[in-house]
């Protein structure tokens, strides 16, 4: 009977904070549209809403736009956590999405999707107001807007370029959130920023492993003509169209395979033998970066992102010397441009946003954990953080940008644990 009257309470309560929620969601002018969707059974309730949001925020005159938003609730004095996206947020209308912290902190989880991606998009696009100050704006509205319904903690997360975003956040609003965890986020100082290329260079495997990845290279531009008909009929199959030669994008794609053979933690025990076929070659070539990559299909529903770049969150180099005498290129200088933004798109470079969010870490008391894997080439652009108790750096030996709580040593995610707890003033159980 005691078990009964226990489950009719928690029914009941869940049942207020359903109504409690609903109520609060429709309450708010800024709340354009509100949908209950299926979501993790964690949650008793998942609603999608579109936030309006100024396209500027210093001058709202310039009109406004729709945010999409996923708002998974626990309750109401339970802690929050803000997922600050930075791309696309449909992952979170799926009911199989749980990000990992929540459970560990029994929270909400409130999913963010990036302006200018997806569902949030202005119409007509006017890149002028994708701006980092803008997106930390966006989300310090989304906090304030919740903060008068839910009472607990906040935290925000993201991953790689979320994470980027998540600090952003942080350096602007300060206040918003208590606590932040960034995953692999790399902070930039240029366009193409050379220290990635130094790094894939020295760092990443054993000396073996990176000339193996360099025999690679070295492999298929010296069979370029066979391979070039390879990749000209494969774009063609795809349907894939380019802003440069076919010549060109083969160069492109042997350049950018060390980048991505380290960043998605690809066993270099995987790239076919110095006496391999061309059609081995090529395949595996395809297989790990792959020419979709600088395909104008695969660039279009990336372009908010390569704006972004292009004007505040940087990149990376290519450096192409050690291979100069089998490229067509005569240098990989400014190909970002050239490869990722249509001629028409001309934005310059504004390197005081990276140095602000420098500045911000060198001085802040704020606590924030930085989350990296240590053979990602994104690693050689991490947060460089003072030797302060309110910061926590961990670096997965031989991690990939897939490098999560989840997959760290047990002494390391000891590590992560303690902090929040401490931090947060809660007890995590894991299981």
């Amino acid at each position: 009977m005691k078990k009964l009257q226990l489950l009719f309470i928690s029914l009941l309560i869940s049942v207020v904070s359903i109504a409690q929620i609903e109520e609060f969601l429709k309450s708010q002018p800024e709340i354009e549209k509100i949908e209950k969707i299926s979501g993790n059974d964690f949650f008793p309730e998942t609603w999608k809403i579109m936030v309006r949001q100024p396209l500027e925020h210093s001058d709202t005159s310039k009109g406004f736009f729709l945010q999409r938003v996923f708002v998974a609730d626990k309750g109401k004095d339970n802690a929050v956590l803000l997922i600050t996206e930075g791309y696309s947020a449909n992952y979170a209308a799926s009911p199989r999405y749980l990000n990992e912290l929540t459970p560990m902190l029994k929270s909400n989880q409130i999913t963010v999707e990036h302006r200018y991606f997806s569902e949030s998009g202005p119409e007509p696009i006017n890149w002028d107001y994708l701006t980092v100050a803008n997106a930390a704006a966006d989300h310090h509205a989304i906090v304030e807007l919740f903060k008068k319904y839910y009472t607990g903690k906040w935290i925000n997360t993201g991953i790689s370029k979320g994470g980027q975003t998540a600090v952003y956040h942080r350096t602007y609003y300060p206040d918003d959130v208590d606590v932040t965890v960034a995953y692999v986020c790399p902070l930039n100082f240029a366009v193409e920023d050379k220290r990635h290329e130094r790094f894939i260079q020295n760092v990443p495997g054993t000396k073996e492993d990176r000339e193996k990845v360099r025999q690679f290279q070295v492999q298929v531009l010296k069979n370029r003509d066979k391979i070039v008909p390879k990749l000209e009929d494969y774009s063609k199959e795809k349907k894939f169209e380019y802003y440069v030669s076919i010549d060109e994008i083969l160069d492109y794609c042997v350049l950018e395979f060390p980048f991505a053979l380290w960043q998605w933690g690809i066993s270099p025990d995987k790239i076919p033998s110095a006496n391999a076929g061309v059609d081995e070659l090529f395949n595996f070539m395809i297989e790990v970066p792959g020419s979709k990559y600088f395909a104008k299909s695969g660039i279009e529903g990336l372009l908010p992102f390569y704006v972004q770049a292009a004007r505040e969150l940087g990149y990376y180099a290519y450096d192409a010397d050690p291979l100069k005498k089998y490229l067509k290129i005569k240098t990989a200088k400014d190909y970002f441009s050239k490869l990722y933004l249509p001629e028409d798109l001309h934005i310059e470079y504004i390197k005081e946003t990276a140095l602000r969010v420098k500045k911000f870490i060198q001085t802040t008391d704020k606590e924030i954990i930085f989350i990296y894997g240590e053979y990602d080439p994104w690693t050689a652009s991490s947060f460089e953080v003072p030797q302060k108790t309110n910061f926590l750096k961990i670096v997965k030996p031989g991690g990939s940008h897939s490098t999560r709580l989840g997959n760290l040593s047990a002494e390391q995610k000891k590590q992560v644990i303690e902090k929040l707890e401490k931090w947060l003033d809660v007890t995590i159980t894991t299981k």
